[in-house]
């Protein structure tokens, strides 16, 4: 396949549409990317080719310039010497050369088209390239989001599966047993709130009980007195 060729398929080409289709969308945009590169490469070179050859023809046309400028005043001398025949011959000399840059200065307008031409696609390629670049970019990033996505998928799995359920409730009824024995070696010890409270519950008896026994006690020494 040819430089221009490859060029108008991938100018032409639609990228999303490609990729949308592709079994293996990051392969693709990596195969699409070299070839724009190589592609790109090829066209700078030959734009740098075209460019040297106008170059070239400008320092032609110079020469040239100067080869007219010498049989015109060589034809001017031949005149003021009265020599007609040699200033005939100087002047075909000089519309020799002139024809020949007209040619050239042909050739090097149809340079300077080309090379018009050759920025454009390299613009243009370069645009795509871009593009590509973004895509590749893009794709890398929801590759990246979709295996971290599948990781928090496959960990919640994992999770969820009946084996580490049957750890889960392992740990925890250790725990409740762990708590079961704790309790066990407390049973029967009075804390110290509750220590408290019955002090003062056995103060608030012993006030009644004395309260009970004042009355009765009263009563009896009075018995006693009447006697």
């Amino acid at each position: 396949m040819g430089i221009f060729t490859r060029f108008r398929d991938i100018v032409s080409s639609n990228i999303n549409a490609m990729l949308d289709k592709a079994e293996d969308p990051e392969k693709l945009i990596r195969l699409m990317i070299r070839e724009m590169e190589d592609t790109l490469v090829e066209i700078k070179t030959a734009c740098a080719g075209v460019m040297a050859g106008g170059k070239k023809i400008k320092r032609q046309l110079e020469g040239l310039g100067a080869r007219v400028k010498y049989w015109e005043e060589k034809a001017g001398l031949a005149v003021s010497k009265g020599r007609d025949d040699l200033a005939r011959e100087a002047l075909v000399e000089k519309r020799k050369f002139s024809r020949r840059i007209e040619t050239l200065e042909s050739d090097l307008a149809e340079h300077d088209l080309l090379i018009e031409q050759y920025q454009d696609d390299i613009r243009q390629l370069e645009e795509k390239l871009r593009s590509a670049r973004d895509k590749q970019r893009m794709l890398v990033q929801r590759h990246l989001h979709a295996r971290k996505k599948r990781q928090v998928q496959e960990d919640i799995r994992r999770i969820d599966s009946s084996e580490t359920v049957m750890k889960f409730d392992e740990l925890e009824n250790r725990i409740e047993h762990m708590e079961a024995e704790a309790d066990l070696v407390n049973y029967g010890k009075a804390t110290l709130e509750e220590e408290l409270e019955r002090l003062s519950i056995d103060e608030e008896i012993e006030n009644e009980l004395l309260a009970l026994k004042t009355p009765s006690a009263a009563k009896k020494d009075e018995s006693t007195q009447d006697k």
